[in-house]
């Protein structure tokens, strides 16, 4: 199965990190100029028009109108994919800047909210759904987020960083005479 990314993210060696939205094959939408002309003439002239004319004009109306909608209801979905990629990329640069797993920071949906205004429910959604691609591949937004702990020294450590020293330890250690959990 091909996934198609909702972001395309792209890392600057200067350490900068933008991103565009994916709109694919999606063309700009808009209202048609002659169906506005027509609002416009039954605005004008509807005490002359006939009955038939005024329900066809009434008609463009209400089309307009739910055009009109979708077009902003689209506008306010791209706001939101927007402001929540961008929060990400400021809560975890550094995974965008070097891609390695080991540099996400804990991060939980109520960080982005609170960096967005957002509602919880509608971060949830995005990065549910949504994919972002890297110089380092396609990722979900979730893959961005994680739980973390606090050492006794107060640094705060993602749970792919305890992982990641894990995973280095394991592959270092004599395999014939492996470390014991303890050690």
């Amino acid at each position: 199965q091909q996934i198609t990314p909702d972001f395309i993210v792209d890392t600057h060696d200067d350490g900068t990190v933008s991103f565009t939205l994916n709109h694919g094959e999606v063309p700009e939408l808009r209202v048609s100029q002659s169906f506005v002309d027509s609002l416009k003439e039954y605005q004008q002239n509807r005490d002359h028009m006939s009955r038939q004319s005024k329900e066809a004009l009434l008609y463009i109306k209400k089309k307009v109108d739910a055009a009109q909608g979708f077009i902003e209801a689209l506008k306010a979905r791209r706001h939101t994919l927007t402001i929540t990629m961008r929060a990400i990329i400021q809560l975890q640069h550094q995974f965008f800047v070097d891609g390695d797993e080991a540099s996400l920071r804990p991060m939980i949906l109520k960080d982005v909210a609170e960096k967005t205004g957002l509602d919880l429910s509608t971060v949830s959604r995005v990065s549910n759904s949504k994919y972002a691609q890297t110089r380092w591949g396609t990722f979900p937004l979730r893959h961005s987020f994680g739980n973390g702990y606090v050492t006794q020294s107060g640094e705060e450590l993602s749970t792919r960083q305890i992982k990641a020293v894990l995973r280095d330890i394991v592959d270092a250690e004599d395999k014939s005479r492996p470390l014991s959990d303890d050690d």
